[in-house]
């Protein structure tokens, strides 16, 4: 038979598990205690201390828990006890404690944190390359710490190194020349993970060195890339103009293999109607009027992220109980930071 799901644990109960003998209760209650302390911001004052305490625990488990804890609740106050544990015994410890400083992105961790940036042990140096773009203030710095873990001999590094720095182009930051340089080279003679996302990368910061990886991509004329990686270069020849992808978009939108595959058909279908693309966008629009929340929810992202002028007067007046108003507010942003077409003849 099957049990119902236990009930979250209350605050008192969460504090009263940190004793528990259990390691394992111990890390679910830290979790929990997290979780009390989001809600209400007297209790975050009253768990900071405890969850601080479980740094120290002689469990590796359990100090993990208690760093990502404090990361989540962006614990600034517990900044010099999780530097502490940036050289924990433990390797999994090191890393959630180095991502914790990351999201709490106090600068005063950015020393600590550079300094992890040419650690021996490629976990630390992976997880440091993300906090340290998120607690550095320093753009200069930044930029250099990333064209260095570029070149990292481990290929995850220089993997996340080139995906952070797409999130600082995303977030309109330039593009240094010694990373564009890089992404170009890996573009040109890298491996098909790291030329895909330096094509990524290039096109999304206006540089055309990686639209023909990004065309074989689309076109299937590769070895099948990771599902993420994929749908952003389906998505993103739509947003770069790329008209020439338009035959294998329309392939994975509506071709036989849509039926037996992941062909990244919502993404296709976006691309399609950002290249102005009449059945792609008819089909959007009448999806936007779907009875389904679900259905229409999805074709307001679409409409948003293909800059779908048209669709503004049905995102305007569409009831909050037919798709998400959140959704729908952030579509009609990108359609206001957006200019629209221009009129025939214009």
């Amino acid at each position: 038979m099957f049990a119902p799901p236990p009930l979250p644990r209350t605050l008192e109960a969460s504090v009263r598990d940190l004793g528990s003998a259990k390691p394992d209760v111990r890390a679910s209650a830290v979790a929990d205690l997290a979780r009390h302390a989001l809600a209400d911001e007297a209790v975050r004052a009253r768990a900071l201390p405890l969850l601080e305490a479980r740094l120290a625990d002689e469990s590796a488990g359990v100090r993990s828990a208690a760093a990502i804890a404090l990361g989540d609740v962006r614990a600034e106050e517990a900044l010099p006890a999780l530097l502490l544990c940036v050289e924990d015994e433990d390797g999994h410890v090191r890393q959630v404690a180095i991502n914790a400083l990351g999201e709490i992105g106090d600068a005063r961790a950015a020393p600590r944190l550079q300094r992890a940036l040419g650690d021996e042990r490629p976990e630390v140096r992976y997880q440091a390359v993300i906090a340290f773009a998120r607690a550095s203030g320093d753009d200069g710095e930044i930029d250099h710490a990333l064209a260095r873990a570029a070149i990292d001999e481990d290929e995850a590094i220089a993997h996340i190194a080139l995906r952070v720095a797409e999130e600082r182009v995303d977030a309109g930051k330039a593009l240094s020349e010694p990373l564009r340089a890089r992404a170009r080279a890996f573009v040109a003679s890298g491996p098909p993970v790291l030329a895909l996302v330096a094509a990524i990368l290039l096109g999304k910061a206006g540089d055309p060195a990686g639209h023909a990886v990004l065309l074989r991509v689309v076109r299937g004329t590769t070895p099948k890339p990771e599902p993420e990686d994929e749908r952003a270069a389906v998505e993103l020849v739509g947003a770069l103009g790329l008209r020439e992808a338009v035959p294998a978009l329309e392939r994975r939108v509506w071709g036989l293999a849509r039926l037996v595959k992941d062909t990244s058909r919502f993404h296709a279908r976006i691309a399609l109607a950002r290249l102005g693309h009449p059945r792609a966008e008819d089909e959007i629009l009448a999806e936007l009027e779907s009875p389904k929340p679900e259905v229409a929810s999805a074709a307001v992202v679409a409409a948003g992220r293909a800059r779908l002028h048209e669709a503004r007067a049905i995102l305007e007046r569409l009831p909050t109980k037919a798709a998400d108003p959140a959704l729908v507010r952030e579509a009609l942003e990108l359609l206001d930071a957006s200019d629209p077409p221009a009129e025939p003849g214009a």
